[in-house]
């Protein structure tokens, strides 16, 4: 199923500050993109903080090669079911 593709709305920065706690719902609820203008101009951009950490996620070099190195050794079959893996991280949790 494909990702519903967020609304986008313009508003004047001197509106923005007036319905701040509408904007905060409407992008916390509804997932609305908000873009702040000032004299037509957009200068800010609110979006809410989980998309707003995946963005920074996708702009991370490290993340992005540990991803790459785990789809390599995922390739080459050097991966595990992740029973064990759940297996092994409740057993050294119960060590400590």
């Amino acid at each position: 199923m494909a990702k519903q593709v967020p609304q986008i709305t313009r508003i004047e920065a001197a509106q923005a500050k007036a319905r701040f706690t509408e904007i905060i719902r409407r992008v916390t609820e509804d997932g609305e993109y908000i873009v702040i203008e000032r004299d037509g101009t957009p200068v800010l951009g609110i979006l809410d903080a989980d998309e707003l950490e995946d963005y920074l996620d996708l702009h991370d070099e490290a993340l992005q090669e540990q991803i790459r190195q785990g789809y390599r050794e995922y390739q080459a079959g050097r991966a595990r079911p992740v029973e064990r893996v759940l297996a092994q991280a409740r057993r050294l949790a119960k060590q400590r």
